[in-house]
């Protein structure tokens, strides 16, 4: 057992350190004014509400993919809603919008989601190499997704949109230079997750960022809560595995399936560890599964419970119901798209 617990935690803890970092980096980009201004651009664009809503979703898959998923709902679900709130636009597509596409690009980088360096720890390949296999499959789930919801809510964009504000002015400083930093080292590095835990520790030291920023986003009892969880779980994937071998005689379709199900019942972080102990037989079948699973519902990621929190913080009424119901459209095309992409 003492060797399952040492397996699972050197495949857990590059993962949650890289996404600390990232989170780190995040924090500093958000002070400096980044994410205000992008959605401030976005809303002075003489776009009409569903180019809008195309455009504002484009910036949420770019900051999911250089960023992390978590970082992408806590920062721009606000800004996002304050966009469609300024521009007279019906607020509900922009806030779905953002943990749907959070989820839906988290296939492009290692770091766009912690299931991505979980389920393929075993390769050990750079960024760019992830993103070269990955793409195919991460374009078209975020081309469905962006398609589905604009079909959804069709009627609800037809409203001419106002016009928008001035937009908010960036420092183009620290926050920036640890964005691009940390980008260069996902893309470059096979083992980038120390590096940009440095990254993200010093660019939070040189901002001066106070304690109560830094734990609104980067809680370390959260963190190492999952870290824990994580570990436990990869321990008993180790000791009991039926559940991988289940899974294992599945093909890719059914891997899939079981990893979005798997998901929904046990959230994607412990599923994640817990079917891919060894090297699964369809990895990258599983990792969509448990990226664009959690979009049936609420309980499947992490991003969703800060997206829920958030949300309510700003005066936003989000639907667990409403969130299943549009889930249940677009898990089942999007997953289809993702394999079949992925197969070409």
């Amino acid at each position: 057992m003492p060797t399952a617990v040492s397996a699972a935690a050197s495949q857990a803890w590059p993962a949650f350190a890289l996404v600390t970092g990232l989170l780190l980096v995040g924090v500093v980009a958000e002070r400096d004014g980044l994410f205000a201004a992008a959605g401030g651009r976005l809303s002075r664009l003489p776009l009409g509400s569903r180019a809008l809503l195309v455009a504002s979703l484009g910036l949420v898959a770019v900051v999911t993919a250089v960023l992390n998923l978590d970082t992408s709902v806590f920062f721009l679900t606000p800004v996002l809603l304050h966009l469609a709130r300024h521009r007279g636009i019906d607020e509900a597509p922009f806030l779905y919008g953002t943990v749907f596409m959070s989820n839906a690009a988290s296939l492009f980088l290692p770091g766009s989601n912690l299931t991505n360096l979980i389920v393929l720890h075993q390769e050990h390949v750079a960024g760019a190499t992830f993103l070269a296999r990955m793409w195919p499959a991460a374009v078209a789930s975020v081309v469905t997704t962006t398609l589905i919801l604009i079909v959804v809510f069709w009627r609800t964009l037809g409203v001419p949109a106002a016009q928008g504000r001035e937009p908010a002015r960036a420092r183009f400083g620290l926050g920036a230079a640890a964005v691009a930093v940390s980008t260069v080292l996902v893309l470059v590095l096979a083992a980038p997750a120390l590096p940009v835990l440095i990254v993200g520790a010093l660019a939070v030291v040189l901002a001066r960022t106070t304690r109560a920023r830094l734990f609104a986003t980067v809680d370390p009892r959260v963190l190492g809560g999952l870290l824990v969880l994580a570990v436990a779980v990869g321990s008993l994937g180790r000791w009991w595995h039926g559940p991988e071998h289940f899974v294992n005689s599945f093909d890719r379709w059914q891997t899939a399936a079981a990893g979005a199900l798997a998901a929904v019942g046990l959230n994607n972080l412990p599923a994640s560890m817990l079917l891919s102990a060894n090297t699964p037989a369809h990895a990258r079948a599983l990792l969509i599964g448990l990226n664009l699973g959690p979009n049936l519902a609420v309980t499947g990621s992490l991003s969703a419970v800060l997206w829920l929190r958030v949300a309510r913080s700003h005066g936003a009424r989000p639907s667990a119901r409403t969130y299943t119901l549009l889930g249940l459209v677009l898990v089942p095309v999007s997953i289809a798209a993702s394999l079949a992409a992925l197969a070409l």
